[in-house]
C-alpha cells in the first residue's frame, strides 16, 4: 500500500463558466516521481497552485503530509518546495539575495543558510551568475534560480512545473539528476512536463489529465499494457481522446 504524501481527493475549481478541475483525485508517495501530465488546458496548473495555497478550491481537498493546503496553508509551505510555472523573481535581486530571501522566511539563518547558499549555487552551475541582479536573465537562468529558492529549506515534498522548460542539454540532465537523488533520498515530488522522453526517463507513476479530470493513472508500464503501446506518446494521446488541435 502506498503512503501517500500529497493528497487530492474530489478537488474541483472553476473561473466562471470554465470548470479548471472538476473532481480530481491523486496521491503522489513519498521516495517517487508521479508525473500530472495533460494537454494545455488540462488543469495541471490550477491544480498546483492549488497545492502552493495561491488559489482556494471550490470543493474537495489537498493536503501534504496529512495537512491539508486551505486551513493549514503556511505548514504545508513550510514543507513544500514550489517550482510555479510563473517563476516570480525580483527584478533588482542577485541570485544570492534570492536564495538567501527565501531561506530567511523559511527561518533559515547564519552559517547554516549560507552554507546552503553555496550548495545551491554550486549544484546548480550558477557560480558566474550569482552575483548578478536577475534582471535580463536567460529563461534558463530563471529556471535555476527559482529552483534553488525552491530547494533552499530542504523540503520533503516537492511540487515542480516544467522543471526543465528553457535549460539547455547539459543543465536539464543535471537538474534530473538532482530530482532523482531527492527522490531516491525520500522526497514526495509531483511534476508536470510536455516532454515524454523526460517523463518517461524520471517518473515512477503518472497521471493522466483532460479537461479537468484524472482519464489514467499507473506506472509506466501499466500504462503501456493498458494502451497496448511501449510509445508512451502514443499511450498519452490515447488517454486524452485522440489528437487535439488548439483553438
Amino acid at each position: 500500500m502506498i503512503v501517500a504524501m500529497i493528497e487530492i481527493t474530489g478537488l474541483s475549481k472553476a473561473f466562471g463558466r470554465v470548470r479548471a478541475v472538476e473532481g480530481l483525485s491523486l496521491h503522489a508517495a513519498d521516495g517517487e516521481i508521479t508525473g500530472l501530465i495533460g494537454p494545455n488546458g488540462a488543469g495541471k496548473t490550477t491544480t498546483f497552485r492549488v497545492l502552493y495555497g495561491l488559489l482556494r478550491p471550490d470543493a474537495g481537498q489537498a493536503a501534504v503530509d496529512g495537512l491539508d493546503v486551505v486551513g493549514q496553508r503556511l505548514a504545508v509551505q513550510q514543507r513544500l518546495g514550489a517550482l510555479p510555472d510563473v517563476r516570480g523573481l525580483y527584478p533588482r535581486l542577485t541570485v544570492r539575495e534570492h536564495i538567501r530571501f527565501f531561506g530567511e522566511l523559511h527561518g533559515l539563518s547564519g552559517i547554516d543558510l549560507d552554507r546552503r547558499i553555496d550548495q545551491l549555487v554550486q549544484r546548480l552551475d550558477m557560480g558566474e551568475i550569482a552575483e548578478r541582479r536577475v534582471r535580463g536573465f536567460s529563461r534558463g537562468q530563471e529556471l535555476k534560480v527559482a529552483l534553488a529558492r525552491a530547494l533552499v529549506h530542504r523540503p520533503a515534498n516537492l511540487v515542480l512545473d516544467e522543471p526543465t522548460n528553457g535549460l539547455d542539454v547539459v543543465s536539464s540532465r543535471a537538474v534530473r539528476r538532482l530530482i532523482r537523488e531527492m527522490r531516491d533520498a525520500g522526497c514526495c515530488i509531483l511534476i508536470s512536463s510536455h516532454i515524454m522522453a523526460e517523463v518517461a526517463a524520471l517518473c515512477d507513476r503518472l497521471v493522466i489529465m483532460a479537461r479537468g479530470r484524472a482519464v489514467a493513472g499507473g506506472t509506466l508500464d501499466e500504462l503501456r499494457a493498458r494502451g497496448g503501446s511501449e510509445d508512451l506518446e502514443d499511450v498519452f494521446v490515447q488517454a486524452i481522446g485522440g489528437e487535439q488541435v488548439p483553438a
